[in-house]
């Protein structure tokens, strides 16, 4: 297994961030891993848990790595950068962990450019929990990692990070920026946004019939609301930066809501029964 970096500094060390450099050491990298947070207590954390080797909550510490990840909300990408750049060596490559790319891809390109190479990168990995103490083992293997190269990508830079994530089990695949936006709108940022949702819903019914509807759940409200559970801040931002392909989700999604409503309100059998057919055989081709 051949590492091409010798410093790994990952700004902000939250489960992703974290989960990132616990699954660096448990894969044999032979090099240091450092981290910068401004919340003291995950740098603390990372330490104690042997995931990181040295943290900091000054961005100075960037300055001996030739990898610099990162892994905070989307909505902070540009304060983050601009509070790097002074730090960033001749040579240093850097890459993220965010869910949306599109336009934001271009926009760290610009802010570094004549600085370092910038790979935009995407796991396809998670859990509803947050903070670095909540970092799981192998988290990526044989999941999917989204690199999303453009016109002005670094080939050299691009090689080493989709590298890295090979390294680490990770199913590496090339997508366009803003169809990656597309796509994840759909299958990842719709979703969250529908689980929020339904918990909002079924506190307002609680609160129509003065019930404690939450007392009566079952595993399959659990289970489907799970990722309500998520960092509000990290959703909240990627709702923000993706907006419009958020909404034209969205609208999709009512379509097949007021379709159920036409159905039931209706009470046709037959179409019922044919509309959640349909939607279980697609279900059913989720690897």
């Amino acid at each position: 297994m051949e590492w091409e970096f010798n410093e790994i500094c990952i700004v902000g060390l939250g489960l992703i961030g974290g989960s990132f450099a616990l699954n660096l050491k448990l894969k044999g990298f032979p090099g240091k891993i450092t981290a910068v947070d401004i919340n003291p207590e995950a740098v603390e954390k990372g330490i104690e848990l042997k995931i990181i080797d040295k943290g900091s909550l000054k961005y100075s510490i960037v300055s001996s790595a030739d990898l610099v990840v990162i892994a905070t909300p989307v909505g902070v990408y540009k304060n983050v950068i601009e509070n790097l750049k002074p730090y960033i060596k001749e040579g240093t490559v850097v890459t993220d962990l965010g869910s949306v790319k599109g336009k934001l891809v271009y926009t760290c390109e610009e802010l570094l450019k004549g600085v370092a190479p910038f790979v935009g990168g995407h796991p396809i990995a998670g859990t509803e929990k947050s903070g670095v103490e909540n970092a799981v083992e192998n988290l990526f293997v044989n999941a999917k990692f989204v690199v999303t190269p453009t016109e002005n990508t670094d080939r050299d830079a691009l090689e080493k990070v989709k590298n890295l994530w090979r390294n680490l089990g990770s199913e590496v695949i090339e997508m366009e920026p803003f169809y990656h936006d597309k796509v994840f709108a759909a299958v990842s940022h719709l979703p969250h946004v529908v689980a929020y949702s339904i918990v909002s819903a079924i506190d307002e019914l609680s609160e129509d019939l003065k019930t404690n509807l939450f007392d009566y759940t079952g595993g399959g409200f659990r289970d489907f609301t799970r990722i309500a559970m998520s960092d509000p801040v990290m959703w909240r931002d990627i709702c923000i930066e993706n907006s419009e392909n958020i909404l034209r989700s969205i609208e999709s999604f009512k379509r097949a809501i007021e379709e159920v409503e036409r159905l039931i309100r209706a009470k046709d059998k037959e179409k019922l029964k044919e509309f959640f057919e349909k939607a279980r055989e697609k279900r059913s081709l989720v690897k």
